[in-house]
């Protein structure tokens, strides 16, 4: 899948100004496979530390006033990075830049659902329930991980959904209305099919933003009404599950905020 993906960004109609690969831990031979057919990147390697470590190490390495991201199973469309300059060109105001994107799982073209629909401007109520931008179709200009920060390293899943809470908090965002990203699914590897429980990960998020006390009132309101409503499908899924010490921790942490909601402040 690898070279898939530095073909799509050797071939940009817009080439990027410098290629950074992180290769995070591989046993393979990744690091000769990279040098022997795409000499223009960068290698950076690094003990097996996770994909935000591996997203962090390139993004802090980089020097491109604008970055973007892809990971190994995806690719570009060609005029990706073309396009996307273009609309940030007529949007000077912007920072942040997503577009639309094809599905492919197992070797089938396949229609996201309606909650996975795309949007632009100030996104955050829709950043809420899943992620709502993927890595891949991101361009951001560095000044905006200087102010909010880059991945959460202790995120072993989500690690985009919070990044995206805490941009989109601050930022409206740019969206490009063309299947500019190819993302292939279903592969035995992929890391959203090997941990389960997503949603605990989307529950630190939320707690994490709403302790931050940053949010406009308006979206301090909606994320502790999202957040509510995890606990609770957590918690009955927990219990359904028999995980007893498990449903006991996120009825402790349900009852919490509702308290903090009542009275006006995070718990």
């Amino acid at each position: 899948m690898l070279p898939r993906a530095l073909e799509s960004v050797t071939t940009q109609t817009r080439p990027p100004a410098e290629l950074i690969v992180v290769d995070d831990g591989s046993t393979d031979d990744t690091v000769e496979l990279i040098a022997g057919q795409f000499p223009e990147a960068r290698i950076l390697r690094q003990e097996n530390r996770g994909v935000s470590a591996a997203r962090n190490r390139g993004i802090e390495a980089s020097t491109g006033e604008w970055i973007a991201l892809l990971d190994s199973d995806d690719e570009w469309r060609p005029e990706k990075l073309e396009r996307q300059l273009a609309a940030l060109r007529d949007h000077p105001e912007l920072r942040i830049c997503h577009t639309d994107e094809i599905w492919i799982r197992r070797g089938r073209r396949v229609n996201p659902r309606q909650i996975h629909a795309k949007h632009g401007g100030w996104i955050f109520k829709r950043c809420l329930p899943l992620c709502a931008m993927s890595p891949s179709s991101i361009l951001i200009h560095r000044s905006v991980f200087d102010e909010v920060g880059l991945f959460d390293e202790g995120l072993p899943a989500c690690e985009d959904y919070d990044l995206w809470l805490r941009i989109c908090s601050r930022h409206p965002v740019l969206y490009v209305d063309e299947p500019l990203v190819v993302k292939y699914g279903g592969h035995e590897d992929q890391l959203s099919s090997r941990i389960w429980g997503l949603d605990r990960f989307r529950i630190q998020a939320l707690e994490k933003i709403l302790r931050e006390d940053r949010l406009s009132e308006d979206d301090q309101a909606a994320a502790l009404a999202m957040l509510l409503e995890k606990l609770q499908i957590y918690l009955a899924g927990a219990r359904k599950r028999g995980r007893v010490e498990e449903a006991a921790e996120y009825e402790a942490r349900l009852e919490r905020w509702r308290c903090g909601a009542v009275a006006g402040e995070p718990p």
